[in-house]
């Protein structure tokens, strides 16, 4: 990656870079290789575990198109990367949401010439702000999905829970809700993994499979339910990361 643009830190790991170095990206400097090397000698099946929650990613949006769903807003939408949402979902308008200066460039930069596509500098954790945001770019009268994958673990509870709340009192019956969120596989290991997030732009958040039911709340499930990345409705019988089990994901709909 190029010189590190204005106000940003490079010396500092950045999980959405992080995240891009796990999915072989360049848009990632030697810190966050550094950091993303350590959680790979405690997790070797990290890479995998990143694929795998990219490929959901776009089962779960032809799933929302299919749905009949015109209006997506991808939350902590991080690095531009191959198979983005406005890719998968061309006739639909996409907001992409991001706090990091350093994401918002590099995806206004790629959708420049892009209609019916917007990338919004906001910090999640200011819902009410990011709803007054948004209001500009989506019709909140109709459905809209919300895309939060690989987000909620990286806040903290009083505000991951808030987040949900609002969104779901926001939308109308029939929008969605789209999770991926990372548990404790290993609880002799994790807390290593969890000190060097602490170094990071965003700490780790774990949470057990109950409270990550609890997201979801006003909503139901689509089957399979809350399931294993690469076992929510995949392609093919045996699928790509069919073994990662340290995350779970699900869609929903707005009762």
């Amino acid at each position: 990656m190029a010189g590190a643009p204005e106000g940003v830190d490079p010396s500092v790991p950045n999980v959405a870079r992080m995240y891009d170095y796990f999915l072989d990206g360049k848009d990632n400097f030697a810190a966050d290789r550094a950091a993303a090397e350590e959680i790979l000698k405690k997790f070797p099946h990290t890479k995998e575990g990143a694929r795998a929650n990219r490929d959901f990613l776009r089962r779960a949006v032809r799933y929302l198109v299919d749905a009949g769903i015109e209006q997506i807003v991808d939350l902590g939408a991080g690095l531009p990367t191959q198979g983005n949402t406005h890719e998968i979902a061309p006739q639909a308008r996409v907001v992409y949401v991001d706090y990091d200066s350093v994401v918002c460039v590099h995806g206004r930069a790629l959708l420049a010439r892009k209609e019916n596509v917007d990338f919004l500098q906001a910090d999640v954790r200011e819902p009410d702000v990011l709803l007054g945001k948004l209001r500009g770019l989506i019709d909140f009268d109709k459905p809209v999905a919300f895309l939060m994958l690989a987000l909620l673990h990286f806040i903290e509870d009083e505000h991951a829970y808030d987040l949900v709340a609002k969104l779901r009192a926001a939308s109308v019956p029939g929008s969605y809700l789209v999770i991926s969120h990372a548990v404790d596989p290993t609880p002799d290991i994790t807390p290593q993994a969890l000190e060097i997030y602490k170094k990071s732009t965003a700490q780790l958040n774990l949470r057990t499979r109950e409270d990550i039911e609890r997201f979801f709340e006003g909503y139901e499930l689509a089957e399979p339910g809350l399931t294993f990345p690469a076992r929510w409705r995949p392609d093919e019988e045996k699928p790509l990361g069919d073994n990662i089990t340290f995350g779970y994901v699900g869609v929903a709909r707005k009762l």
